[in-house]
């Protein structure tokens, strides 16, 4: 019959597939490359088409004679491919494991020194699908079905809407261009936003701070923080690819996380940004609060910090620090250069011209630098310091050598920070703060404005751009709307986009908690909200929230919506709807979630003028603003 007939075809083709090298695992050699084959079928490879028309069976069943000449039936050949033995257990060309792998043949340490973190679902796109608060249940990706599809389409610039600017005049709405200046909290999905950007901010972005969900298993972040290995490095691959390619010359990029991800991805962001320019695993103490029930309560967190160009930061060191606060500077003898610091003027390491004997002119005391240790500077320069009253010998006189830095030479040259961060604020003073705007706090463990304000210091001036791309409460952009940078913010999930969006009202009407008192920051500015324009993405979320109650219900819909009947045969869907109410609920969602065109949950830019989409003159507008 016509089932053993393509089970036949499938088992002879697999065979076949496995008998060229090109296709093989090399660690297994009983697997394929999937994407490999996916990719050559679709770029009509000549050395596969050619290998498949020289099998006499499958050349019966995948090419047509014509006059003299073979014609491949690529659409057959598909269908084969879209079995479902054949994606599983997953569509990829990388083994189903995470380890250190090759980087061009995907295979393991043992065989080659060049690495590349590998895992299941690698050279998958990622899109995530959540746009609620907490929603049960784990994300729903599409990677089994986006990584057979060309994916230029769905990472093409989207349709933006409902364009509009918050000031401390109100709120503009029919927003139809952007200034020069503007900020920008954008809600949608942030993968599809960060390609957007591509065009109006690549190379343009001076620091990118990111919090994202962290590896936990845990449901009690507003985001459904429970991904597997897999689906969370490929999560953050995507992501960071694109962020990149986003930031300046001499751009900087921190990532939040936690210890149980940050390993994983300090393998895949040396992959991305180079190790070269792995700057710090900077470590900030996030909170004092003890946890009796842990074996060690974990106080910490991870902020892996990579430069765009370590070249850059190397030759100008200076614009890599944090302004000096002037605590610890004192003028106890009156100088009149004002607040000093007394520095050690020994100094590790031996050097031949800086061994000299020092004589304290107060005690008579000779010192000599420790072995193994030099004084800072030379003998001649020595004496230079001692006649303009640059060494001091402790504060009584009775000491060995030290050397004066001034106060107003610190704040010239900048501070360079450690990789400890214990002097800024806790979560604890996030939390708080949140509750002084809204009686209670969104969100657990908010990150406080006062680090944000470190990081913006160390990297930005006024004026530069600053890109957060999982927004949440609004701390990035609240804190760089009160120390004069510009900012975009990026949040999918509507409830939370509207908490940053009225935080960010309050900061405009001057609310003066977080930083604001230190900065003396009294309101002003504006920023401007705009959201991917949707074209399909509501039924995924449909399918996404649904119960074994209204499975059925929510299909039946389906089934009419005109952007599945418009795309599947009459004859072929209505088989398949009969064949609905059997299936396991997952499977059910899993069949609805087939029946969408992933490329088209949006509306790609491109189609801007198809009259199908109903875009109004007003988004037009703004959107050829934006893309100009």
């Amino acid at each position: 019959n016509k089932q053993t007939n393509n089970e036949t075809l499938f088992v002879q083709l697999i065979s076949f597939l496995l008998s060229l090298p090109q296709y093989q695992d090399k660690d297994t050699s009983l697997e394929l490359l999937k994407a490999k084959i996916f990719a050559d079928v679709q770029n009509l490879d000549p050395s596969l088409i050619g290998s498949l028309a020289a099998h006499p069976e499958l050349q019966a069943q995948f090419f047509q004679q014509v006059g003299e000449v073979l014609v491949f039936n690529q659409q057959k050949f598909n269908s084969i491919l879209y079995h479902k033995e054949f994606l599983t257990p997953s569509f990829t060309q990388y083994p189903n494991r995470i380890g250190l792998t090759t980087n061009h043949q995907q295979t393991y340490l043992s065989h080659t020194q060049e690495v590349v973190l590998t895992w299941p679902f690698k050279d998958c796109v990622l899109e995530s699908g959540q746009a609620r608060e907490k929603k049960a249940g784990k994300e729903v990706f599409f990677n089994q079905i986006l990584a057979h599809q060309p994916i230029s389409k769905l990472l093409s610039p989207k349709v933006f809407t409902n364009a509009k600017r918050y000031s401390t005049q109100g709120v503009q709405e029919n927003l139809t261009h952007l200034e020069p200046d503007d900020n920008l909290i954008i809600k949608g999905n942030n993968l599809l936003v960060l390609t957007s950007l591509v065009s109006r901010f690549k190379n343009k972005i001076k620091c990118i701070y990111i919090d994202p969900p962290y590896n936990t298993g845990s449901d009690s972040f507003n985001y459904n923080d429970n991904f597997n290995h897999a689906t969370w490095l490929t999560f953050m691959k995507n992501r960071l690819e694109i962020a990149k390619e986003l930031l300046a010359h001499n751009g900087v990029i921190f990532v939040n996380l936690s210890d149980k991800e940050a390993h994983y991805c300090k393998v895949l962001m040396d992959e991305i940004f180079g190790e070269r320019n792995f700057v710090a695993d900077i470590i900030w103490h996030s909170t004092k609060s003890i946890t009796n029930l842990a074996l060690i309560s974990n106080a910490h967190t991870h902020t892996l910090t990579y430069f765009k160009n370590k070249d850059y930061y190397v030759n100008n060191r200076q614009e890599f620090r944090i302004p000096e606060s002037g605590e610890g500077f004192a003028n106890p003898d009156n100088d009149p250069r004002g607040p000093w610091k007394a520095d050690p003027f020994q100094v590790g390491g031996y050097g031949p011209n800086q061994q000299y004997d020092i004589v304290n002119p107060n005690t008579g005391v000779v010192y000599k630098p420790a072995p193994g240790n030099s004084w800072k500077n030379d003998y001649k320069r020595f004496q230079e310091l001692m006649a303009d009253k640059r060494i001091v010998f402790g504060l009584d006189g009775r000491a060995g050598p030290l050397r004066k830095r001034f106060l107003y030479e610190a704040k010239e040259r900048g501070r360079v920070v450690n990789t400890i961060w214990d002097d800024v604020a806790t979560t604890t003073k996030g939390t708080l703060h949140l509750k002084e705007l809204f009686g209670v706090s969104p969100f657990k463990n908010p990150k406080p404005e006062q680090l944000i304000k470190k990081i913006l210091e160390l990297t930005t001036n006024p004026g530069d751009i600053v890109l957060d791309f999982f927004l949440g409460s609004g701390t990035t952009a609240t804190a760089a709307h009160k120390m004069g940078r510009r900012y975009i913010g990026i949040e999918q999930i509507d409830d939370i986009a509207q908490i940053a969006i009225a935080r960010l009202e309050k900061v405009i009407a001057g609310e003066q908690g977080g930083i604001s008192q230190e900065l003396a920051w009294q309101g002003g500015g504006s920023f401007v909200y705009c959201e991917l324009k949707d074209h399909a993405a509501d039924l995924v979320q449909q399918v996404a929230q649904a119960s074994t109650k209204n499975i059925l219900t929510l299909a039946k819909s389906i089934f009419n919506d005109y952007r599945v009947k418009a795309r599947i045969e009459a004859e072929k869907l209505q088989k398949k709807i009969e064949a609905f109410a059997t299936q396991s609920f997952k499977q059910q969602q899993e069949f609805l979630l087939s029946l969408l065109e992933k490329n088209e949950l949006y509306i790609n830019y491109e189609d801007l003028d198809d009259e199908e989409n109903a875009i109004s003159d007003i988004d037009k507008a703004f959107n050829r603003d934006f893309y100009q």
